[in-house]
């Protein structure tokens, strides 16, 4: 998995513009995606490669993963 960030981290479209509790999500360079918590962003990121995110994403929209 390629850990390249190769677009800026940005909080959902849905966040307001005062939320204390949001991720920040950017693409890596092999199409997967880098999340780190906007409130700590140099307290880590995870990786996802682009079949995982692409199976979260599937999950999110299906419903399968609750709420």
């Amino acid at each position: 998995m390629n850990q390249d960030i190769v677009t800026a981290f940005k909080k959902a479209s849905r966040s307001a513009s005062g939320a204390q509790d949001c991720v920040e999500v950017a693409q890596t360079a092999d199409g997967g995606r880098a999340v780190r918590d906007s409130k700590n962003p140099t307290g880590g990121t995870q990786f996802y490669p682009p079949a995982e995110w692409a199976a979260f994403l599937h999950g999110l929209k299906s419903g399968d993963l609750g709420r």
